[in-house]
């Protein structure tokens, strides 16, 4: 899969990122370095825990990388856990967490597709 088909499988915006980073090298760069950042484990634990403080701290990171990345659908999904745990509703952060998780499996399992 090249970074084009990548992008539209991951519900990304490929023009607005190509804009920001000014070549597909470092679109592709950065957005295979997304594999490696933890703040989904996190997220994940995080809830787990009841710990809103640190589930925020991780949703928001993945919301601010994945709107530098143009990854728009996690983006959305991300943005409103942030949120829900902005004001502190731990209910709806975890009724919202499957929808970023089908994100998220979807935004890595693209990137993994791309071709080397």
């Amino acid at each position: 899969m090249n970074l084009i088909e990548c992008y539209n499988a991951l519900g990304g915006n490929y023009e607005d990122v190509l804009r920001r980073l000014t070549s597909e090298r470092l679109v592709k760069k950065f957005a295979v370095r997304f594999l490696d950042d933890k703040s989904y484990e996190l997220l994940e634990t995080s809830l787990r825990e009841n710990n809103i403080d640190e589930a925020f701290r991780a949703a928001h990171t993945i919301k601010g990388v994945c709107a530098n990345l143009g990854f728009d659908k996690l983006l959305h999904s991300s943005s409103d856990m942030t949120e829900a745990l902005r004001e502190g509703n731990i209910d709806m952060a975890n009724e919202l967490f499957q929808t970023v998780t089908e994100d998220y499996l979807l935004t890595i399992n693209s990137i993994r597709a791309l071709d080397d």
